[in-house]
């Protein structure tokens, strides 16, 4: 079989790579970041509620009504964008396929769109599938910041879209206002759009997260990406969403309709609920991330491992060089079999060197895997073969 030009060169997700290495060595698997605890239980009796009133056929394309009318109220009492659920609303089968759909309705061949770098690995191959061209900036190590001069670098007269990512997987950082200012004024200024995967906007720390759709100017040329699954710990459900100006939209829905055409309709039924019912239980969530982020932060640095505190997200990078390794890719997979504990190689999130020795641990798990992964970690010896 000979693979089409438009995926050639994309590698196979590391997520199922790793997971399936997790899976075969009864590994704690801290790599893939899908938490091991539902969501709460009055949005799993919505659903089950909803199919048996028999909300089970095709719902419309581009969400039910209910739910779209949930997120306007969502994004108005939040942030206070005011948003029609009619046309500036679309749902989608998680904010994987919102990006994809985005990217594959806005984009053309030859566009260029700045990412920033690290980047979750679904960005490259997306805007390849739609021959689009990727420019990276980086969020440099230790600290992960956005340098404004290098993002304006970046921009060329072929640049279409910027695909924004905070808070940000995987580094954790949640871009400052300066930041956000930085990229609003090269936006207005280049006539660019924004694509602005938010997902984890519920699970901040010390710092708020800020819509960058909020600044002036950028309402009219943002299009605002979010989920379910990661503020409710729904990551199975896929129920995802997209919002902004109607023509952002309607070039989102243009493509969705010809990949999952619609989401599952019981689950939209509950997702609606989890927003009108359930509005603080993500507030609940992110005070129990923040306890388990310290500890698996202070116990990796404990045992000589550099991590980096996030400011949101449920994820820790790590930079394994102080270990003797010169590749974190060997380190990531040679780990379940060494220490029973799976983490995730940054390498394929960059397209330079700078992610060579870095990795990706999730905290989104129960206190015990926690502690129970550091202290597989504490009796293995970690340093490089």
């Amino acid at each position: 079989m000979t693979l089409s030009q438009r995926l050639h060169g994309i590698p196979p997700t590391i997520f199922t790579e790793i997971s399936a290495l997790a899976v075969r060595t009864g590994a704690v698997n801290l790599g893939q970041g899908f938490p091991d605890e539902d969501g709460p239980a009055t949005v799993l009796e919505a659903a089950a509620r909803a199919m048996r009133d028999g909300a089970n056929q095709y719902p419309p394309g581009p969400g039910i009504p209910v739910l779209r009318e949930a997120l306007a109220r969502h994004q108005q009492r939040t942030y206070g964008l005011e948003l029609d659920p009619f046309s500036q609303v679309v749902v989608t089968t998680g904010a994987t396929e919102a990006i994809a759909a985005a990217i594959l309705g806005l984009i053309n061949p030859g566009d260029e769109v700045l990412v920033l770098e690290p980047y979750y690995d679904s960005y490259a191959a997306t805007i390849q599938m739609a021959g689009g061209v990727r420019r990276t900036v980086p969020l440099r190590a230790p600290d992960f910041r956005l340098d404004p001069q290098e993002f304006a670098a970046a921009v060329t007269p072929r640049t279409k879209a910027i695909l924004l990512n905070t808070p940000h997987n995987p580094t954790g950082t949640v871009l400052s206002a300066d930041e956000l200012r930085a990229i609003r004024d090269l936006a207005v200024a280049h006539d660019l759009i924004v694509i602005s995967d938010e997902v984890y906007e519920h699970l901040t720390y010390e710092t708020p997260h800020t819509p960058i759709a909020t600044l002036p100017g950028m309402a009219e040329r943002t299009l605002t990406i979010s989920s379910l699954g990661k503020s409710y710990s729904l990551t199975g459900w896929k129920v995802g969403w997209a919002t902004g100006p109607q023509h952002l939209v309607a070039a989102t829905l243009s493509a969705k309709q010809w990949l999952t055409f619609t989401t599952a309709s019981p689950l939209q039924h509950a997702a609606a609920y989890a927003l009108d019912s359930e509005p603080t239980w993500p507030d609940h969530l992110r005070d129990e991330l923040h306890e388990k982020r310290d500890r698996l932060v202070s116990g990796l640095n404990g045992l000589g491992i550099p991590t980096t505190t996030p400011q949101g997200t449920y994820f820790a990078v790590s930079d394994v060089r102080t270990l003797g390794w010169s590749d974190g890719d060997a380190f990531a997979r040679t780990l379940p079999d060494r220490a029973g504990v799976a983490c995730i190689p940054l390498k394929g999130f960059h397209d330079s060197d700078a992610g060579a020795t870095l990795v990706r641990w999730a905290f989104c798990k129960k206190y015990d895997v926690v502690d129970g992964a550091l202290e597989r970690l504490a009796r293995a010896d970690l340093s490089a073969v």
